[in-house]
């Protein structure tokens, strides 16, 4: 897939410090004003969340390791069909927005929905949401727990790679009866790349793989530009 290069390699992500600094602040021009809408319902005693850490509540001291990945992003990527019934896997194009928020409490919060694309690159329908949460400890272990709309749960753990990346692997990978019985369990790589967009990387276990002999084969990629936060 086009984008897994560019996310295999967190070393590609280093970037002068001035330089990063400069292009961070040139494209907040864009971007630092917007933010996702609250609800505007009957008020709850709590705050609402926020994907811009210039608004609303402070991000919570415990999740600074992850403070880059907080706002909205969109982009394109490309991911395997894996649900035909002869078992045939075919790549398509996808678009995506990814909402990565906080309300002030020790977690992140994952919100990401994506459509299909065809040749042309116009949208052809949905294609999966996928919605969970981002934790880390003091000794920078990631959990995140997700739920996908395609009737999967997963639970991964992973760990910073540096200040601009971070991987995750999968513990537990479970279908529902109608969900996909061949997604096995996988990893996954995030990164901000050094035109400041974020890209990411999903593989997974390839069919015949053993415990001693594990194989990962490309699932899903994309690259994603920030446009809120």
């Amino acid at each position: 897939m086009d984008n897994t290069d560019n996310c295999t390699t967190p070393e590609r992500n280093a970037l002068d410090g001035n330089e990063a600094v400069n292009l961070a602040a040139e494209q907040s021009k864009n971007t630092a004003h917007r933010n996702i809408p609250a609800l505007g319902l009957d008020e709850i005693p709590l705050p609402d969340d926020t994907a811009n850490l210039r608004e609303g509540p402070s991000l919570h001291d415990g999740l600074l390791a992850l403070l880059p990945l907080v706002g909205v992003w969109q982009g394109t990527g490309q991911a395997v069909d894996d649900s035909a019934a002869d078992g045939d896997a075919a790549e398509y194009a996808f678009g995506q927005q990814l909402i990565i928020s906080h309300d002030g409490e020790n977690y992140l919060r994952f919100d990401s929905r994506t459509w299909r694309i065809d040749a042309d690159g116009n949208p052809v329908g949905a294609d999966q949401r996928e919605t969970g949460f981002w934790r880390i400890s003091l000794d920078d272990a990631i959990e995140v727990t997700l739920t996908n709309s395609r009737g999967l749960v997963e639970i991964m753990y992973g760990e910073p790679v540096n200040e601009r990346a971070w991987q995750l692997q999968s513990a537990s990978t479970i279908a529902t009866e109608t969900g996909p019985a061949t997604h096995g369990p996988g990893k996954r790589l995030y990164g901000l790349m050094p035109n400041n967009n974020l890209g990411w990387v999903d593989e997974r276990v390839a069919a015949g793989s053993t415990q001693d002999d594990i194989t990962f084969i490309p699932y899903m990629s994309g690259e994603l530009k920030r446009v809120a936060g």
